[in-house]
């Protein structure tokens, strides 16, 4: 029997892989973004808007990816069944090439919105950023922090507060880009937004491979993630279902 042991580096090994990423023939350092990106963290984010990205982007060539919050250490999810590490406090951190803020349920989205300490952050950060990004209802923090100009997206349900309150356009697409401001739909979307920024910060064909690596190829079971074609029964289900999560 072979002694050696089978390890995940060992399986993925081969010429395929190695093809996907120019491994050994020195193009994937040409192609290399080096970027620093951070993902703000906060109490009540939903779990899929920063560790969905987390997957795409760590894949990067050269990239750095940190997640950050207001102090270090475990950071609860609006369910508050699961905790994500923040490495670094923001008072640790001045400058991102990529700032990405995920989206929450209310209880998360609303404090972190009347959080100074944050808001201020985020408008520090920006100032410095190639790319500054949202998932889901962190468009809305964007918001508060003044960052958005004429049009968005956000979770369907809050298109409606997104107009009214920050004066921009809510566009129902998975993701927008309004200069260096990128905002993502609803949660799952936040993987799509993370391709397209691979692909400005690496090009597209190593994005392409990204995307392969990660196999992301989604079919789901059934086509009832558009709430443009969702009855209001539904919708009314999918609410009381995310309320009853974060109780």
């Amino acid at each position: 029997m072979n002694s050696a042991k089978t390890t995940r580096r060992t399986v993925l090994a081969g010429a395929a892989a190695a093809a996907a990423f120019g491994l050994g023939t020195g193009t994937a350092q040409a192609e290399t973004s080096g970027s620093k990106i951070g993902i703000l963290l906060y109490d009540g984010f939903s779990l899929l808007d920063p560790t969905g990205p987390a997957e795409v982007l760590s894949r990067l060539p050269g990239a750095t990816v940190t997640m950050i919050a207001e102090h270090r250490g475990p950071v609860r999810t609006d369910t508050r069944d699961v905790a994500v590490v923040a490495e670094r406090s923001v008072a640790e951190v001045d400058r991102l090439d990529v700032l990405l803020v995920p989206g929450a349920g209310n209880r998360g989205t609303v404090a972190a919105m009347e959080n100074p300490v944050l808001l201020e952050w985020i408008r520090r950060i920006h100032r410095h950023t190639t790319w500054t990004t949202s998932v889901c209802t962190g468009s809305l923090i964007l918001g508060a922090a003044g960052l958005l100009r004429d049009r968005a997206t956000t979770y369907w349900a809050s298109a409606d507060y997104l107009e009214k309150t920050f004066g921009v356009r809510y566009v129902a697409d998975r993701y927008v880009q309004v200069g260096k401001v990128v905002t993502a739909a609803g949660v799952s979307a936040g993987i799509d937004l993370a391709l397209h920024l691979a692909s400005l910060l690496a090009g597209e064909r190593i994005a392409r491979g990204i995307q392969l690596a990660v196999e992301y190829d989604p079919r789901p079971p059934f086509d009832s993630g558009d709430a443009a074609k969702a009855s209001p029964e539904l919708k009314t289900l999918a609410l009381k279902l995310l309320a009853e999560s974060q109780e």
